[in-house]
């Protein structure tokens, strides 16, 4: 998979805005991860789960990832329930 497999169709602006963000982050590995855990639950998340998504992406993208593969702790900070669904998205994901 290379891309978005969701369309932005039927999604509010803030949706869409975050969707594509995800899909691009500027480093691949950080696109397939972020991207595809929105295209399977961006539609779903309620207001509050959003806005930690939103701040959530600004964390740069090394950081990023190596808190989500395990080598560094995230700070807490970030560190939410919606971190924790990522990085378990992201083990399954992976696995699969």
């Amino acid at each position: 998979m290379t891309g978005t497999t969701r369309s932005s169709g039927g999604l509010d602006d803030r949706r869409k805005r975050l969707l594509f963000r995800c899909w691009h982050r500027g480093t691949r590995e950080m696109d397939l991860i972020l991207g595809r855990f929105a295209d399977a639950e961006i539609a779903d998340m309620r207001d509050d789960e959003l806005a930690e998504l939103e701040r959530l992406i600004e964390v740069p993208d090394p950081d990023l990832y190596a808190a989500l593969i395990g080598d560094t702790p995230l700070d807490p900070e970030y560190a939410t329930a919606l971190f924790e669904r990522i990085k378990a998205f992201r083990a399954v994901d992976h696995d699969a």
